[in-house]
């Protein structure tokens, strides 16, 4: 049997940390950022971690 494929898009979007909680970006930093306050941008800036409901989902895609 071959191999499987780890879904693409989620091997771009999420690593993985050293305990095994999976790391995410925040949505909303690309563009219209003239309206947003700078504690806003700023903390939109730092990584976050994936709830635990999707985590499930987040690992089978890839392949964990």
């Amino acid at each position: 049997m071959p191999k499987t494929k780890t879904n693409s898009g989620a091997k771009k979007r999420f690593t993985i940390t050293g305990s095994g909680k999976i790391k995410r970006k925040h949505a909303f930093k690309r563009h219209i950022l003239t309206k947003k306050s700078n504690k806003r941008k700023r903390d939109l800036g730092y990584f976050g971690l994936v709830s635990s409901a999707d985590e499930k989902n987040i690992k089978h895609l890839l392949k964990i």
